[in-house]
């Protein structure tokens, strides 16, 4: 399937900004809302309208027992354990933080692929070494506040989730069309943001002040342009695009959060969590190339045309990475 190069590049910038907004989106929400009520509430809301959207165009939403179980899965490593923790996450720290520690997650991956015994290229690793250093810049300058600390460290055990869960979700059995299985991976993500929520008694805090206009218009974008709209135009590009062009979004949504936060919240990294998100975003361009699908082959001395990855295989490889 081609498109035409210029919406393309529509789709590619709407996900370069939509999903680097999402950290300032989130940091607007729980200002004043629950954070896990938050994230279980927006993820149920996009779940089913996706649903709805989907059975209007005559897409069956049936699935087997074991693809049910799989998007569950997903959802519980991707979206509670993942995005519901940077929801409390960023009710401690900022969000160019919270956004430049998501940005690890492709380093975390190779991490996880060199302990499965894949093989990895030199310059990977090396990328994903300078990378974790870059991570020790940021973390370190929150270690001595007891607040920021409990954040960074909600903040990063988010990262890992979200690392796990991309690793494993192409062995998971999820179903094949990506919008059927985005709909049950947010509704299953929801139910247990929301059950979560529910246990640690966040309704307490559920009063008109946590309606405040800012939060809920922050919730209502991060329902319909973070959830919907972005997730679309990535499904789309996956289908119509280079993933080398796709992926992109890794080492520009960091640079997104910051600027707005900074514009926008006041927020002021100092200087080494700024030389730590420069070593992170390096990284994790390098690593992009590094593991581009091209260069694999290459690397592995296969013909383009005989050995090139399945496209699904590569989007699962670098998994995106996204609030």
């Amino acid at each position: 399937m081609t498109a035409p190069a210029k919406h393309v590049w529509i789709a590619l910038l709407t996900v370069w900004v939509v999903w680097g907004s999402t950290y300032f989106g989130i940091k607007v929400a729980v200002e004043t809302m629950p954070p896990l009520l938050a994230a279980g509430s927006r993820f149920l809301v996009a779940g089913t309208i996706l649903a709805v959207v989907l059975a209007l165009r005559g897409t069956s939403l049936r699935v087997t027992g074991r693809e049910l179980v799989g998007s569950a899965a997903a959802g519980l490593l991707l979206l509670t354990l993942g995005v519901g923790l940077v929801h409390v996450a960023e009710t401690r720290i900022d969000s160019s933080v919270a956004a430049v520690i998501a940005g690890t997650v492709p380093l975390q991956i190779i991490l996880m692929r060199l302990a499965a015994g894949q093989d990895v290229a030199r310059a990977t690793r090396l990328s994903t070494l300078a990378g974790l250093a870059g991570l020790g810049l940021v973390v370190a300058p929150g270690l001595g506040s007891g607040s920021t600390a409990i954040g960074l460290a909600i903040m990063i055990s988010a990262s890992i989730s979200w690392s796990i869960g991309s690793f494993l979700s192409g062995r998971l059995g999820m179903p094949r069309d990506p919008f059927v299985a985005a709909v049950y991976e947010m509704v299953a993500g929801g139910v247990f943001l929301t059950v979560g929520a529910l246990a640690l008694g966040e309704w307490r805090d559920v009063d008109a002040a946590a309606f405040a206009a800012d939060s809920v218009a922050a919730w209502v974008y991060l329902v319909v342009v973070g959830s919907l709209i972005g997730f679309t135009a990535y499904a789309w590009l996956l289908r119509v695009a280079p993933i080398s062009l796709v992926v992109t979004h890794q080492y520009v949504n960091p640079l997104v959060a910051i600027a707005l936060g900074v514009v926008l919240l006041a927020e002021r990294p100092g200087p080494l969590a700024l030389a730590g998100a420069v070593l992170i975003i390096g990284a994790v361009y390098a690593a992009v190339r590094a593991e581009s699908p091209v260069r694999r082959v290459r690397r592995n001395g296969r013909h383009a045309a005989g050995g090139a990855l399945d496209r699904r295989e590569a989007a699962s490889s670098e998994a995106p990475v996204s609030s």
